[in-house]
């Protein structure tokens, strides 16, 4: 298993694998997080467009159509606490 330094290094870099292919190197557009949530997430390719407009329009909370590093720490964080009421046992 990776170590925690590793797990959050890979998130970091998922992120600005993502980020900056349209426009602000530090943000992702609606594209580049629907681009991100289809390849990165075992549920993502299950999603529809409309699903994915709406955790845009959730995770934006600043309203400046771009979803900046922390708003994205904040969907891992959820998306953290959905794992872990799926794997407790």
């Amino acid at each position: 298993m990776a170590s925690l330094d590793q797990a959050i290094g890979a998130l970091v870099c998922v992120f600005h694998k993502y980020s900056g292919k349209e426009g602000d190197k530090d943000t992702l557009s609606k594209r580049e997080l629907k681009e991100l949530i289809q390849k990165e997430l075992s549920l993502g390719a299950k999603l529809q467009d409309a699903e994915i407009q709406k955790l845009m329009k959730d995770l934006d909370r600043n309203k400046d159509q771009s979803v900046d590093f922390q708003e994205y720490v904040a969907f891992l964080g959820a998306l953290a606490m959905v794992y872990n009421e799926a794997l407790r046992v």
